[in-house]
């Protein structure tokens, strides 16, 4: 059987990723090779990504590699993937999910971000993150923070800022789990669609019995659902990077709930909701929710942002 060619990102997390994709495979008999590929997301770090345009910012290179056939596949943060897939690519798989909270890691030991009388910098690069805590923790400063965690970490340490806000699996997977102050509350801090698993890209003209066996090493049936429900709602918000947009998907049995919304950049608004139904339904529940949500005035706060970011 033919060696299966891993496409990555070169940071010490995307590697993580497509070492855990490759541990995977092996399990199931199937070897890998990783090829390290640089994408513009990388190259440009003194740059918000909401200014470099969101789409693609850390996909595009890899695509170009998958279409004209150098990888098999590619492995992403789920997180990062763009709501519509460039013609002639399908994600085939979806890795079990890690805990989905956001975190506030910090070298320091008295971090508490709910002491209004006590100020705090935190650095962070997300929109929705920036949002939410404009909304529930107005007393918080922000500084845009990029880069690698690795550099994020020795930012924060130079006194850029005093504390990190991230995604805890990405915390957990590099091992700072000493440096974790803070896990945030889901109600508050609904994550970004598909945190905490890790995507397969492939182009469609992947050998059909390859990808099958692709699949079944590596897909996650719950997480699965769980991530077709959050990517469709997504869909139809047209959310990217650069709009603070939330949803978290739950699958108990057979019953999927979808919850999630928007939140404007000033924070000053958020809508939120939720709906449930059959697994079967998840792509159909997210639109439902997207639904819900635009009619209830996320519509308005849509048209606002975008309005705010082509200024």
């Amino acid at each position: 059987m033919q060696t299966v060619k891993i496409g990555t990102r070169g940071s010490k997390l995307a590697l993580w990723q497509a070492y855990h994709v490759a541990d995977l495979l092996e399990k199931n008999g199937i070897a890998s090779e990783i090829i390290i590929i640089e994408t513009k997301g990388d190259k440009i770090l003194d740059v918000s990504i909401a200014k470099i345009g969101s789409k693609g910012v850390f996909t595009e290179e890899l695509e170009d590699q998958l279409a004209s056939g150098v990888i098999d596949i590619a492995v992403h943060s789920a997180k990062d993937m763009q709501s519509s897939l460039p013609d002639g690519f399908d994600l085939i798989a979806f890795t079990e999910r890690e805990k989905v909270n956001d975190i506030i890691l910090s070298h320091l030991e008295d971090i508490d971000y709910t002491d209004t009388s006590k100020p705090l910098i935190l650095g962070t690069s997300s929109t929705r993150r920036v949002a939410t805590l404009k909304h529930f923790y107005p007393h918080i400063k922000t500084v845009e923070v990029r880069g690698n965690l690795q550099t994020r970490i020795s930012k924060m340490e130079s006194g850029v800022c005093d504390a990190l806000l991230l995604a805890y699996a990405g915390a957990h997977r590099m091992g700072y789990d000493s440096m974790i102050r803070a896990e945030l509350s889901l109600d508050e801090f609904t994550p970004a669609v598909g945190q905490g698993s890790v995507a397969i890209e492939a182009a469609s003209t992947l050998d059909k019995a390859l990808k099958a066996k692709i699949v079944e090493a590596t897909h996650h049936k719950t997480t699965g659902y769980r991530l077709l429900a959050e990517r469709a709602y997504l869909r139809v918000l047209e959310g990217g990077c650069s709009i603070p947009v939330f949803a978290l998907a739950d699958c108990k049995e057979e019953m999927l709930t979808i919850k999630g919304g928007i939140v404007s950049l000033d924070g000053s608004e958020r809508i939120i909701h939720e709906v449930t139904g059959n697994v079967k339904d998840a792509e159909l529940l997210g639109f439902k929710l997207a639904d819900k949500v635009l009619q209830s005035g996320g519509d308005r706060i849509l048209k606002s942002i975008k309005n705010a970011l082509n200024k």
